[in-house]
């Protein structure tokens, strides 16, 4: 069975297209002024070297859908986890199936996030198998009512499979934010299961391993596995918001040996931009920069994150200069730089504009992650389509073209 799409079409309206096209290709010079906050960080030049890296392992023209989503229409998507590869060498990809709804509203408006599935593919990424699937009454502790199922992350350590899951459960809020709730809507938390197999993973006991508790980040969601070379304790991104739903930020936890308990937990290790990505700066991936040319003296990484200017669309002056802006469920792409394991030293590559847009429907692209094997880089994001759903797509290219950008 295999997960393909046949044909795509372009972004609606040719106006519409020219502006992503431009947006794009202004993205990719991005200007060469060497930014005050970044000269400390990355010069002009290897700045310039690492969004051309990137955006070669981002790219929204040559990447394939490999999982569609249930309905071809806005409001559907499959992605939100990650791609590692099985010990047979064959590649396992993670993420939710999501079917309408809207988080306004609660869980009456839809079924929203339904099914965390696991796909393998063993022809290299051509097609993908569904494996293993866990519905909302399977993904999180015993006697917890599941409303949605949000990100996930898989992971194998010393043979133990971990997948970690984020939902949005039928929990009130603390007493002194009761009256901020709104019907129908519960809280996000994170919980993992533990197995020593793949297939075991299916008869696993959710154990809760993050929470929010302070208001500015009560709902924890999306994490991910954050890999670099500053320590080699299991690290967890994630993505928190407050009671109010009026931002997205990037967290990371630290967590024990096994996986499992929490020994601490910052909230905000990227701030918020000041213009396209002002409202939401969502971290998705981080990959290791390779260790070529000028960036094999000092360790690099990047980060990749979701962002947008607003949480829902903005109506337009007609004056106003028209361009992909980004809001909730519909993000744009971004990617950060950081060194020496030091994210405190994270500067932006994405400025003043997104990196990564799709040239079709909304211009949506987001949920970025990225699989360095020894041969290649296989990236894997959720694009909108034409019909303005979102499929997983996958972009596959050999190690040594994408690192010649770096030389």
């Amino acid at each position: 069975m295999s997960f393909l799409l046949s044909m795509r079409t372009p972004i609606r309206g040719s106006n519409q297209a020219a502006l992503l096209r431009g947006s794009r290709d202004r993205a990719a010079g991005h200007r060469e002024t060497e930014y005050r906050m970044t000269a400390n960080i990355v010069s002009t030049n290897s700045r310039r070297k690492l969004i051309h890296f990137v955006q070669t392992l981002v790219d929204q023209t040559a990447a394939r859908p490999i999982v569609m989503p249930d309905q071809p229409e806005s409001g559907y998507w499959f992605g939100g986890g990650n791609m590692i590869q099985h010990a047979d060498g064959s590649l396992l990809v993670c993420g939710r199936f999501r079917s309408g709804g809207d988080s306004r509203t609660g869980i009456k408006a839809g079924t929203r996030g339904r099914e965390l599935t696991i796909f393998r593919s063993t022809d290299g990424g051509q097609s993908f198998e569904r494996t293993i699937a866990w519905d909302k009454t399977q993904v999180a502790p015993p006697h917890t009512n599941v409303l949605s199922i949000e990100g996930a992350a898989l992971g194998c350590v010393d043979g133990e499979y971990r997948l970690y899951v984020s939902s949005e459960k039928d929990r009130p809020y603390p007493e002194e934010l009761k009256t901020y709730q709104k019907p129908g809507a519960g809280l996000w938390t994170i919980d993992v299961l533990r197995a020593g197999s793949l297939n075991a993973l299916a008869d696993a006991t959710p154990q809760e391993v993050l929470a929010g508790s302070e208001p500015g980040h009560l709902h924890v969601k999306d994490p991910f596995l954050w890999h670099d070379s500053a320590t080699d304790s299991p690290q967890l991104g994630y993505c928190s918001h407050p009671f109010s739903w009026t931002s997205s930020n990037s967290g990371r936890a630290f967590l024990d040996t096994g996986g499992n308990s929490l020994n601490s937990m910052h909230n905000s290790v990227i701030s918020r931009g000041t213009s396209w990505d002002v409202a939401m700066t969502r971290a998705t991936c981080v990959l290791p920069v390779p260790a070529v040319a000028e960036f094999a003296d000092r360790p690099h990484a990047i980060i990749f994150y979701c962002g947008g200017e607003c949480l829902r669309p903005l109506d337009e002056h007609d004056t106003a200069v028209q361009r992909p802006r980004g809001y909730s469920c519909e993000e744009l792409g971004g990617a950060v730089v950081y060194v020496d394991g030091d994210v405190t030293s994270a500067v932006r590559l994405s400025e003043l504009e997104p990196l990564f847009v799709s040239p079709y429907g909304t211009g949506c692209s987001r949920y970025v992650d990225v699989l360095a094997t020894e041969e290649q880089f296989l990236t894997t994001w959720q694009q909108s389509q034409q019909d303005c759903s979102q499929p997983l797509v996958l972009h596959s290219i050999d190690r040594a073209a994408a690192e010649s950008h770096l030389r």
